[in-house]
C-alpha cells in the first residue's frame, strides 16, 4: 500500500521572500469551490515560523501564493514567541477552522519539565478560524496547560461532540468538545509500536477524511533511528476512540533528495489531505525544507485497508 509521489515534486519551495526563504513545509489542505487551498508553515532569516498560503486548481501546480503572511505570532503572546508551526486546516459548518502548534520556551525562571536536557521548549495547540484565508481570528490556545502539538479536527460533530485529534509525547491522543475551546475526556488512541515503523514516537497529520468504512486518518510515525514515515489509520465512524486499522509498514518513505536532505534530514510529514475526483492528494513536506504531493486512488487505498481489517 504505497501513495504515489507526482513527479513534479517539490510543489512549493522557498522564494526569495525574507519570510520564507530558507524553506516552506508542513501544509494544512482544503479543497473547497474548485481549488486546494494550503496554508503552509515558511522560516526566514530569523527562522520564526509564520503561515503562508498557496492555491491550485489541479492540486499540483499552484498558480496563487501569498507575498507577506498571512498569519503570524501577535506581538506579546507569550505562547508565540517562536512562531505559528504545522497548520491543519478542517471545513466545518462552512467556517475555516485552522489548528496550530504555538511555539515558545519556558521562561528561564520556571523549573525544567521533566525529562527536558535542552532548551525547554514549550508547545501549545491554539485555534483560528477564516472564511477566506486572508483575515483570520484568533481564539488562543485551546489545550492550555500541556505540552502538546500535531492537533487535527475531526470535520464534524461525532455524536454531539466536536472531536480533536492531537500528541502528547510519544502518543497520539483524542479528546472531545462542546465549543472547540476547551478540551477534555483525554484519551490515548495509539502509542509507538517496537520493531516498527513508528517505534519511537506517533501523531496525527491530516484531518480525518469521512469515509462508509470509517474515520481515515493519514498519520505520521518515527522510528527510533529517527526516520519519518506516514502511514493510515482507519477509526470507527461512531467510536473514533476504537483504531480498526493501522500500518503495519509506512506508505510513504524518505527517498527523494528534498526529503532526506534538509534543515532536519529525512522527514515525510503531512498536515493536510484532500479528495479530489476519487483520488486523494496527500500534501507533505519534504525534510523541513519543501513540499511535495503523494496521490493514491481512494478506492485502491480502502480496498487495501479493507483486507488488513478481514
Amino acid at each position: 500500500m504505497v501513495v504515489q509521489r507526482w513527479l513534479g515534486n517539490p510543489v512549493l519551495e522557498p522564494t526569495q521572500n525574507w519570510w520564507e526563504c530558507r524553506a516552506v513545509f508542513n501544509a494544512g489542505a482544503v479543497y473547497h469551490d474548485g481549488r486546494v487551498h494550503l496554508l503552509y508553515r515558511a522560516l526566514g532569516d530569523d527562522y520564526l515560523s509564520r503561515l503562508g498560503y498557496a492555491s491550485s486548481i489541479d492540486g499540483f501546480n499552484f498558480d496563487v501564493r501569498s507575498s507577506t503572511p498571512v498569519l503570524e505570532s501577535e506581538p506579546g503572546d507569550e505562547f508565540e514567541r517562536l512562531g505559528c508551526e504545522d497548520p491543519r486546516v478542517t471545513r466545518i459548518d462552512g467556517k475555516f477552522y485552522i489548528t496550530y502548534t504555538a511555539a515558545s520556551v519556558y521562561p528561564s525562571s520556571n523549573p525544567m519539565p521533566d525529562g527536558c536536557t535542552g532548551a525547554p521548549w514549550r508547545v501549545r495547540v491554539a485555534l483560528a478560524s477564516t472564511d477566506d484565508f486572508q483575515t483570520f481570528h484568533r481564539h488562543g490556545v485551546v489545550i492550555p496547560d500541556t505540552d502538546s502539538k500535531n492537533a487535527a479536527l475531526f470535520p464534524e460533530r461525532v455524536n454531539g461532540k466536536y472531536l480533536l485529534l492531537h500528541r502528547v509525547f510519544p502518543n497520539l491522543w483524542l479528546c472531545r468538545s462542546d465549543d472547540l475551546l476547551h478540551w477534555d475526556a483525554h484519551s490515548v488512541l495509539i502509542e509507538p509500536r517496537d520493531g516498527y515503523w513508528d517505534s519511537c514516537k506517533v501523531g496525527a497529520g491530516a484531518p480525518p477524511i469521512r469515509t462508509d468504512m470509517g474515520w481515515l486518518e493519514f498519520y505520521h510515525g518515527v522510528s527510533c533511528e529517527g526516520i519519518y514515515g506516514l502511514g493510515v489509520l482507519l477509526l470507527d465512524l461512531e467510536n473514533p476512540g476504537k483504531t480498526l486499522f493501522r500500518s503495519n509498514t509506512p506508505i510513504l518513505s524518505p527517498s527523494k533528495e528534498f526529503e532526506k536532505d534538509g534543515i532536519v534530514p529525512n522527514v515525510v510529514f503531512t498536515c493536510g489531505a484532500v479528495e479530489i475526483d476519487g483520488r486523494y492528494f496527500v500534501y507533505y513536506g519534504g525534510a523541513d525544507k519543501a513540499i511535495g504531493v503523494a496521490v493514491v486512488d481512494r478506492d485502491e487505498l480502502l480496498g487495501e485497508i479493507a483486507k488488513g481489517i478481514e
